[in-house]
């Protein structure tokens, strides 16, 4: 095996879980979100010789990763629209107030960056890098992810959680 497959398989064991972890945090379905983070790693192997000389190839993956899962629930949230156009109405469901479902409820970039913040324990720094957004943005992110978890979940805003 070449020394760039090794390294390759290495950094694919070393980062997938978390990879995984990610993105299934933000599709909500372990099937959908291994078929997502398989599809980041092939491209990342196919791109491997340079990316693997990078910096951070660690957060080109999941830079990667996140916006397939992006693009596979927009995919989804048509298709249920889609499904509810042409089925019969139904009743209003319960709230949820457990912590994965109140995660679902965040819009998309407060909730990439409460996982990459709070579940992987990334600094600020490497959110902006793997997200492409501002250090203020991402601060902003995380404060209103905070206030709308806490109204979701019955609890009080802790400001110093950051």
């Amino acid at each position: 095996m070449a020394e760039a497959d090794l390294e390759y398989a290495w950094f694919f064991r070393a980062e997938f879980p978390m990879v995984l972890r990610t993105v299934f945090l933000i599709l909500g379905e372990r099937g959908k979100a291994e078929d997502v983070t398989q599809e980041a790693f092939i491209q990342l192997l196919s791109h491997w010789k340079k990316v693997s000389r990078y910096e951070r190839p660690d957060a080109w993956v999941r830079r990667v990763a996140i916006r397939l899962a992006v693009k596979a629930r927009r995919r989804e949230r048509m298709r249920e629209v889609l499904e509810r156009e042409t089925s019969a109405p139904q009743g209003p469901k319960a709230p949820d107030v457990d912590l994965a479902n109140a995660l679902r409820q965040l819009p998309l970039k407060q909730r990439m960056c409460v996982l990459l913040f709070y579940y992987e324990d990334r600094p600020i720094a490497e959110i902006v890098d793997i997200l492409g957004i501002s250090e203020g943005s991402v601060k902003v992110h995380l404060h209103r992810a905070r206030e709308r978890l806490a109204a979701l979940l019955g609890e009080e805003v802790d400001e110093d959680a950051h």
